[in-house]
């Protein structure tokens, strides 16, 4: 098949997927890149409870997005990796399989795993959470008989729960130990702020209700000060807040943890440390955007906590600075796979109206395409940051700013 076609799609994952059939269902010729070896991203490995009334299996979500590529004749390449990109009178992608050229290019390029580095952490039997996902949910594998996750935030607390439900024994989550690439990660008071985020989550029906109250009125810190040194059990799965892991221990695999108890501020309690068995150790230190590939074509950034860190300065229309150049999924901040799938639609709806194929129903369709990603993030059950709405019309203003125009919510 040819290598220039209208619009190339980088990222096979639930925003590139989307935005790659919703523009090849308005007759854009569209080729799909990514590096790994099936198309889908994240999403096989993933499933969670979307509020007590069904479960998001990404499976048969991602299932579905490839077969309606295909039917749609979508170009789906994948094991190959771009390396490089320029725009001329085209954009010009430069991979391991030679050039491709299109007019339009969506970064679709998802996030990444940020680790906190803890002595032992080389030894066999240490992994990232996600590779704990994928082993368990995609492979079918185990990753040991028992585990303990070090970080305790939105991303861990999501996926302890997929590992246990799959049978996978987890022993505890507990948190990194202090130090200066922990940062806020390693105190109780910023656990508790993410363990208030997934109060929906959890099985009881006070847990559900005092986790709003708390979050509500901002005890974090009370709850921290309080919480027992022996933690709680959540799907069975013992919290430990007020513990941290000094190191992983063994000779050639992981063979424990040496634990050691914390105060509200994270510093340890000397004399408190022991010994806990364990076969595997799982990091999670949250996501952060992927966007090597947008500071390569020369996008300007900005820096939000909010969205997960660096992002490409971009419109609600998913518009980057570059001409053609659009954005997509977690590269523009860290939301759900719902949230992605309707900004990979959006990104589609804008290159498709400007590209003049949708004649004078392309305004309509792009602020339908907006709404539609308000009331995803509405709707999202999994919060990776607490205000994101904010963020992003924080995001939007400086886009308005830098391009002259002044910002107004498209839901007015």
């Amino acid at each position: 098949m040819s290598n220039r076609v209208q619009l190339i799609v980088i990222g096979a994952g639930p925003a590139g997927l989307s935005a790659a059939a919703a523009a090849a269902e308005h007759g854009m010729r569209v080729t799909v890149l990514d590096e790994f070896t099936e198309p889908g991203g994240r999403m096989p490995g993933q499933y969670h409870e979307e509020g007590g009334k069904s479960w998001w299996v990404g499976k048969h979500v991602a299932d579905q997005l490839i077969a309606r590529c295909r039917d749609l004749r979508v170009d789906i390449r994948c094991g190959v990796a771009v390396h490089g990109m320029e725009y001329t009178a085209a954009w010009g992608i430069f991979t391991s399989c030679g050039l491709f050229t299109a007019d339009y290019v969506l970064l679709a390029t998802g996030a990444a795993e940020a680790h906190v580095p803890l002595e032992g952490w080389t030894l066999p039997g240490v992994m990232s959470i996600g590779a704990a996902q994928v082993l368990t949910n995609v492979h079918y594998v185990k990753p040991g008989e028992r585990g303990i996750i070090v970080g305790m935030n939105v991303l861990s607390m999501a996926i302890a729960r997929e590992l246990s439900v799959a049978g996978v024994r987890i022993a505890a989550i507990a948190l990194p130990c202090a130090n200066p690439l922990a940062g806020a990660a390693a105190t109780p008071i910023a656990a508790v702020k993410q363990l208030l985020q997934l109060s929906e989550l959890a099985p009881a029906v006070w847990m559900r209700t005092g986790g709003r109250l708390a979050a509500a009125l901002r005890m974090e810190g009370l709850i921290a000060r309080c919480y027992p040194h022996r933690g709680f059990r959540l799907w069975d799965i013992p919290i430990r807040l007020r513990t941290a892991v000094l190191s992983v221990n063994g000779r050639d695999r992981v063979e424990s943890v040496t634990l050691v108890r914390v105060k509200p501020d994270g510093s340890p309690i000397p004399g408190s440390e022991r010994i806990e068995p364990a076969d595997f150790v799982a990091l999670s230190g949250g996501l952060y955007p992927l966007a090597e590939l947008a500071a390569v074509a020369g996008c300007k950034f900005v820096y939000s906590p909010g969205l997960g860190g660096h992002v490409p300065l971009h419109s609600e229309r998913m518009e980057t600075t570059l001409k053609g150049l659009y954005v997509a999924g977690n590269i523009t901040g860290i939301e759900s796979g719902l949230v992605a799938m309707a900004q990979g639609r959006l990104a589609a709806a804008s290159m498709i109206h400007a590209a003049g194929l949708a004649g004078a129903d392309g305004e309509r369709q792009v602020q339908e395409a907006i709404r539609e990603v308000h009331t995803a993030r509405e709707n999202a059950l999994i919060q990776f940051h607490p205000g994101i709405t904010e963020a992003r019309t924080q995001l939007y203003r400086q886009w308005e700013q830098a391009s002259g125009g002044a910002y107004q919510h498209s839901r007015n």
